[in-house]
């Protein structure tokens, strides 16, 4: 619901595509905006529309941060690579949800300070980032059955390549979320815990009734051509999964290791500002009690550094990219290997 009490105006947000016409279209969600640059001006966020005939629709979406570029970078690919005749239904493509962070190297807007993936569901009458919140939970989520929201670590994180769902109170919607977190391909799949889930993107569509699908795929602020091709894999999967393209899943070369995460003390975060020794690497094993991590006071020489311990087994799925770190920080997420997810 909108933060404004009564009836919800109708976005302020307009497509230059028409979202029922069969074929391909490229364009733009346009927010108008006025400002000391452009007086009359509009945030435009790209946005391909591919459709032919009836069937689901797909919702595929990048940028929800400025500087996670596994998906920027995918999405981009496939808008100019699928073409109708490989589709059955219709895959709308936004590789940039929150376009000036993107346009920025940011995880949040330079026009308004806003992390759009803590903005839903969003006001038409709030903030840029909030006004794109909304557009997607009362304009392009309603028209979607299902929809993939493609992440990775951005600047300050690196993460193990995996796709993931959630718990939810509808086993059913539970259950085709898994399925498809799974068919996504990447080397893990997960079931995810959140610390804060109230205003995420997951948490618009999944209210909704709608599939929702998320994915952590790299991060360091870059891609490499690993973490793409796991990206670009997965999006291929995925759309033949839910039966929008034809085809056959492209299955890891390894076998698919399952996680989960059952709640907040598989966060490890720092209660000390620093310089940060992270002792175990991205998809190491370890076990409770183990030194993970120390954090190095700066300030002086000849002083033993803090050591923090994992609270749980585990593998590291989750770990800071900087080597500097401040109190609150997380420096590292431990999720459990499991025998079956669901």
């Amino acid at each position: 619901m909108s933060k404004q009490s009564g009836q919800q105006r109708p976005s302020p947000i307009s497509a230059t595509v028409d979202f029922e016409a069969d074929g391909v279209q490229h364009g733009f969600l346009k927010l108008p905006i006025s400002n000391d640059e452009s007086a009359w001006g509009a945030v435009m966020i790209p946005v391909t529309v591919v459709k032919r005939g009836e069937g689901p629709t797909a919702l595929l979406t990048g940028g929800n941060h400025g500087d996670e570029y596994e998906g920027i970078t995918a999405l981009q690919k496939l808008s100019s690579r699928l073409r109708a005749e490989d589709v059955q239904g219709r895959v709308i493509i936004v590789p940039m949800m929150n376009t000036p962070a993107c346009m920025a190297g940011r995880r949040t807007s330079p026009m308004d300070g806003g992390n759009l993936n803590r903005s839903f569901p969003g006001d038409p009458n709030g903030s840029v980032t909030e006004k794109i919140a909304d557009y997607f939970t009362r304009v392009l989520v309603p028209m979607s059955d299902v929809v993939l929201d493609l992440h990775s670590g951005g600047r300050t994180l690196d993460i193990i390549p995996f796709a993931a769902s959630h718990v939810l109170d509808d086993a059913e919607q539970q259950r085709r979320a898994l399925e498809g977190a799974k068919a996504f391909g990447a080397p893990y799949a997960i079931m995810m815990f959140e610390l804060d889930a109230e205003a995420l993107f997951d948490t618009a569509v999944e209210r909704q009734g709608k599939i929702f699908v998320a994915t952590e795929l790299g991060g360091g602020g870059t891609s490499t051509p690993e973490s793409l091709a796991i990206t670009e894999r997965g999006i291929d999967n995925f759309l033949v999964h839910y039966g929008l393209v034809e085809g056959e899943l492209q299955v890891p070369d390894e076998p698919q290791i399952y996680l989960d995460m059952p709640d907040a003390s598989c966060y490890v975060q720092s209660e000390h500002t620093g310089l940060l020794e992270l002792t175990v690497a991205l998809g190491e094993p370890v076990t409770q009690g183990q030194v993970i991590a120390r954090v190095y006071d700066m300030t002086r020489s000849g002083v033993a550094p803090v050591e923090y311990r994992a609270e749980r087994d585990g593998v590291l799925a989750a770990r800071r990219f900087p080597a500097s770190v401040n109190m609150g920080d997380t420096i590292a997420v431990i999720a459990e290997v499991v025998e079956s997810l669901g």
